[in-house]
């Protein structure tokens, strides 16, 4: 058994086979028959299928895509069923400005754990060059990668909708500023709305569009606008909102509202300004304390050891 060297180049090739013969063992016709549901959906459904000159324009799928495509999609439902958290996927696609694709986002998932997979597979491999018992160290690197690649999609994700909250929360000053002079000028709740979103740009016009085409397809304005508020995260938007809401059903002044809502959300701005100049100021302090006093300390106190060193 001593004769045995264990060779990175070896392993490497026994994963890749051990990899391609699962990617055929699950090819297997035995494994991909069609359940219960798959087989009688054709026969449940009650509604015809849409005319293809009625349907928008469709990509050309690649020869990968082609290839890749029902293993990711395999592999995105198993991920889903380990994870889980489909609603909570679902609101922060919907507060990034992403449409609700849970299945997508599991096979992005999915592509961001294999490069995790196959860095930590190396790391493993380079780490274990020369030793006979490697296997262990590259199996949970492999693990680690896939799971770091999982979660930094995850971050990516929440980053995403917290950046796009963000840029809502800088623009919703300016545009209710732009609504309550529209409205002082004689414009309805509809035509301030129209023309502020006509005359702007950025993520809360594309949101206040979306409300006015659904208000146009035919719901009122206050559902169309309490649908807002239910795709962001934003307290001072889901206020806004109720203030529009009362001012239009109840026909209270709507300017004034408008204002007030600015105002409240510069004051909440500076408010957190404030604080994270606090929580910055907090943080300068921990090199002081922890660096430079010592070092200033030291400094200071060095020369009378000596002294007293020499004395003795």
């Amino acid at each position: 058994m001593s004769g045995l060297a264990w060779s990175p180049t070896g392993a490497l090739v026994g994963v890749l086979a051990g990899v391609g013969l699962l990617l055929a063992y699950a090819g297997l016709p035995m494994r991909n028959r069609p359940g219960l549901s798959a087989r009688l959906d054709p026969y449940l459904q009650d509604t015809p299928r849409p005319s293809r000159l009625l349907a928008g324009e469709t990509r050309q799928r690649g020869f990968l895509a082609t290839l890749l495509g029902p293993v990711l999609t395999d592999l995105a439902h198993r991920v889903d069923r380990i994870l889980g958290g489909a609603p909570s996927v679902r609101r922060r696609q919907l507060r990034a400005g992403l449409a609700p694709d849970v299945d997508r986002f599991r096979a992005e998932q999915v592509l961001w754990a294999v490069p995790g997979a196959v860095v930590g597979a190396g790391a493993g491999l380079l780490l274990g060059a020369g030793r006979s018992s490697a296997v262990v160290p590259t199996v949970l690197l492999t693990v680690v990668g896939l799971g770091l690649g999982l979660v930094a999609k995850d971050q990516a994700l929440s980053h995403q909708a917290n950046r796009r909250e963000q840029r809502m929360l800088m623009e919703f000053p300016t545009i209710a500023e732009l609504l309550a002079l529209a409205v002082a000028a004689g414009e309805g709740a509809v035509g301030a709305l129209e023309r502020v979103c006509r005359l702007s740009q950025g993520e809360l016009s594309t949101e206040l569009n979306r409300c006015l085409a659904d208000a146009r397809a035919g719901a009122n304005l206050p559902s169309a606008l309490q649908g807002l508020a239910d795709r962001t995260g934003l307290a001072s938007l889901a206020r806004f909102v109720d203030g529009i809401v009362v001012a239009v059903e109840r026909g209270t002044p709507l300017a004034d509202v408008l204002r007030a809502q600015a105002q409240d959300v510069r004051e909440d701005g500076r408010r957190q300004l404030m604080e994270e100049g606090g929580r910055k100021e907090i943080a300068m302090m921990v090199p002081v304390v922890f660096l430079i006093l010592p070092i200033t300390v030291l400094f200071a106190v060095y020369p009378g050891f000596t002294f007293l060193s020499f004395s003795l």
